[in-house]
């Protein structure tokens, strides 16, 4: 699904944004970190506060309702001909446990230090599965910009 030049942009990048949406269609975007092995982006919730007040996520929530998401993650410069974005558009999985939601956070904490001091063996990962992935403008990254 995705191209080489894609999957290095992603690579790249430290955040992207989560669309989702209820039944009802209403959307809610959020920054996650992410990371992309084979055709599949997880994340995983960790241990940053979040106001819950009894109630799932709101992006659980809506991943529960509506399954079908869009990530995506940018590239901004002064220098408007360095402007890039890949957005990935899937099905979502939520992962409670299990061989995949271990190496995903394995994964996940091999590319983010912050969540090696964070227990979140506990909390779930979502594996969106790559459907379809569009982008736009240079996706180089770091010294090749």
């Amino acid at each position: 699904m995705l191209t080489d030049d894609q999957r290095r942009f992603l690579a790249g990048q430290r955040v992207a944004r989560l669309a989702t949406a209820d039944a009802g269609a209403h959307p809610h975007v959020i920054p996650i970190c992410f990371v992309v092995t084979g055709n599949t982006v997880y994340f995983s919730i960790d241990e940053k506060p979040k106001k819950q007040s009894g109630r799932p996520l709101k992006r659980i929530a809506n991943i529960r309702e509506n399954p079908f998401v869009a990530v995506v993650a940018d590239h901004y410069d002064d220098d408007w001909s360095r402007l890039g974005w890949v957005m990935v558009q899937g099905r979502a999985e939520i992962l409670d446990s299990g061989e995949e939601h271990d190496r995903a956070q394995a994964s996940l904490r091999a590319r983010y230090s912050q969540l090696k001091a964070m227990g979140i063996e506990g909390l779930p990962v979502v594996a969106i599965r790559i459907e379809h992935a569009a982008s736009w403008g240079s996706l180089r990254t770091g010294e090749e910009a």
